[in-house]
């Protein structure tokens, strides 16, 4: 039964609900204009991911509650989605230097969390969200919200019919390997980000949350640098200086090679996870982006 979120700022209606998925419950968070322009408009429901390595966030994080707030004020319905966070770490950890793991630690553990359950569980909401809308959905993500929305997208468009018609990606990741970072790129990055989005922690978060190697390589777990024909039309948008830029702006010549209509923006002067922080300028700068381009799309 949805209820009203306590989260909800004035001008804003927000509701809590759960959507069943294949792995159990999967809470969500639907935010609408309070005034109800978002039920008479012809705009398309929105479907938000936040980001967070796989591993962190929730529905209340800057990066997910205010970018729903902010897409609601401009008119649009928007569901946040908290989907299943993968275990950070390994099954190699739970013994050290291959000693047998007590029994009683055994009974204690949690069963592990890894792909495709994440992905599974926002398949499960856009399913949810679509059978109620009538010209389907629009579906964005955050960094590794980006990374499953794009996942999500490849798997409609195999399966041969895809409620999706647009899909907007921030800062994202989506190559089991950071692509190689240019020079010039090199040259923006400023601060611990310059040390911490290395190709190495990027490819630790990438295994971790696929769980083995030999699942790096499927395309529904990173599809960059997979055939994306068939995509319906996209909004790229990178941070200035962020290394992960390397592979956002990869993937947006991967899309217009594969003949998606697609539309590549850095927001300059921008770092990593401008989302998460809404006294950035960037943050405007990149709502004010997202908004114009969804009320183009066809």
């Amino acid at each position: 039964m949805p209820r009203r979120s306590p989260t909800a700022p004035h001008g804003v209606d927000a509701t809590n609900s759960a959507v069943a998925g294949p792995h159990g419950q999967v809470p969500v968070r639907t935010y609408a204009p309070a005034d109800g322009s978002a039920a008479r408009s012809p705009i398309r429901p929105v479907i938000w991911l936040h980001g967070g390595g796989f591993y962190s966030g929730g529905l209340d994080q800057p990066e997910t509650h205010e970018v729903a707030v902010a897409l609601a004020r401009a008119g649009f319905e928007v569901t946040t989605v908290d989907y299943r966070l993968v275990t950070l770490g390994g099954r190699e950890r739970a013994g050290r230097r291959g000693a047998p793991v007590p029994r009683s630690s055994r009974r204690q553990r949690r069963p592990e969390i890894r792909f495709p359950i994440p992905l599974d569980d926002v398949m499960a909401v856009i399913d949810g969200v679509s059978a109620r809308s009538d010209d389907g959905v629009v579906l964005g993500g955050a960094s590794a919200g980006a990374c499953l929305a794009a996942a999500a997208a490849y798997r409609y468009e195999r399966a041969g019919a895809s409620p999706l018609r647009g899909l907007f990606f921030t800062y994202g990741t989506f190559h089991a390997e950071l692509p190689e970072r240019s020079p010039e790129l090199m040259s923006r990055l400023r601060g611990s980000r310059r040390y911490v989005h290395t190709p190495w922690l990027i490819g630790a978060m990438n295994l971790n949350y696929a769980g083995s190697e030999e699942v790096l390589p499927r395309p529904d777990a990173f599809p960059g640098g997979h055939d994306l024909s068939g995509f319906p039309p996209c909004l790229v948008v990178d941070a200035d200086r962020d290394a992960m830029r390397a592979s956002g702006s990869l993937f947006a010549r991967e899309l217009a090679e594969a003949g998606v209509d697609t539309e590549y923006r850095v927001l300059t002067g921008s770092t990593h996870a401008f989302l998460n922080r809404p006294r950035d300028p960037a943050f405007t700068r990149g709502i004010d982006l997202i908004s114009e381009w969804m009320r183009g799309l066809g």
